[in-house]
């Protein structure tokens, strides 16, 4: 695990910013009780301060130059996709700054390097389609970072609700042992610019990489898959997920012979791969007949873990089938809520 870097004020009076190193075995937060956590200290001379208005051309200049980002709040309207290169880099936004990719490409790329940081990012998709919101790694990273991931914490994707937004992917992980620190990958159920044909996302969060772990993980409303995790010897520790309200008839959501989209899907091919409290919800405004036949979906074999997962068919509009593949449920009007304790 790794902490979220933090701007802070030192004994002198002057401003820097804390890098907390990677620790192992540990449980809660360093700074609890007054200790300093673990890693280094960086002057705030080393950041580039971008203020909304910002062109993309300047940012990457100063990436370029290996300077770390520190984003002021605000909206950061980008022409172009910003290509974190540099292992260490550390992107820290304040205020929940804002990114859109005006242009419909990736806001934000990071190379299959070491040591990144992206923290206290919003990515807004714009209203031009961008294929992904983010991406780490380039397809096929095969590097190791076990010794110095790259992570993200408390950085959040955001399809319409602000305004029209659309986006095929918000978050591709292809480099390995990535870590994820609270994340919530959401397709807008209400607000601005929200519709089946409006805000249109497929895909939330797309894992290709090896050892990647998330802690607390929320994907909402996609149109497709919520999570899709191709990569081997995954970890999740709690899983929320409400399956999209809006799907205006079951032919217009169904995944070959299943009806609907699993909102957490490991693939097929996966042999490890664990995750503990996953939650998943349905609530099927639109036509409340919709059915999800599995919340879940898992290849069944000794390597693969799923600890205590429930479903809920909120007010009882639309049907969970199944919590797990084909064990557990229904959630539906008559029974909302189900468990599985431990699958298989």
């Amino acid at each position: 695990m790794r902490e979220k870097p933090f701007l802070y004020v030192d004994g002198a009076g002057a401003y820097r910013v804390r890098v907390p190193a990677l620790r192992t075995g540990g449980l809660g937060t360093t700074w609890a009780h007054g200790a300093r956590p673990a890693g280094e200290s960086r002057p705030l001379g080393r950041f580039h301060i971008v203020r909304p208005g910002a062109g993309a051309a300047g940012i990457q200049a100063a990436l370029d130059r290996g300077r770390d980002l520190l984003l002021t709040p605000g909206v950061h309207h980008l022409d172009r996709t910003l290509r974190v290169t540099r292992p260490g880099t550390v992107v820290l936004g304040l205020g929940l700054a804002t990114l859109v990719p005006d242009h419909g490409g990736t806001a934000l790329s990071v190379a299959d390097v070491d040591g990144v940081r992206l923290a206290g990012l919003l990515v807004d998709a714009g209203p031009v389609a961008s294929p992904t919101l983010m991406e780490i790694g380039p397809p096929g990273a095969r590097r190791r970072h076990a010794a110095d991931p790259v992570s993200l914490h408390d950085v959040f994707f955001r399809i319409g609700g602000a305004g029209p937004g659309r986006a095929v992917r918000s978050l591709v992980v292809n480099s390995s042992d990535v870590i994820g620190d609270n994340l919530w990958l959401w397709r807008a159920d209400h607000g601005d610019g929200v519709g089946w044909t409006v805000n249109t996302a497929g895909h939330g969060l797309i894992v290709n990489g090896d050892d990647v772990t998330m802690y607390g993980l929320f994907v909402e409303h996609y149109q497709r898959h919520q999570t899709l995790w191709r990569g081997e010897r995954g970890r999740t520790y709690f899983f929320q997920n409400e399956l999209p309200y809006d799907p205006p008839r079951q032919a217009a959501w169904r995944e070959g012979r299943h009806r609907g989209y699993p909102a957490y899907e490991v693939a097929a091919g996966v042999t490890r791969h664990e995750a503990w409290g996953l939650g998943s919800y349905c609530y099927f405004t639109a036509d409340p007949r919709v059915v999800a036949d599995r919340a879940f979906a898992v290849p069944r074999r000794p390597g693969v873990r799923l600890h205590h997962l429930v479903t809920v068919s909120l007010g009882g509009k639309g049907v969970i089938r199944h919590v797990v593949n084909g064990t557990g449920g229904p959630s539906d009007a008559r029974r909302n809520v189900a468990h599985v304790a431990e699958y298989p």
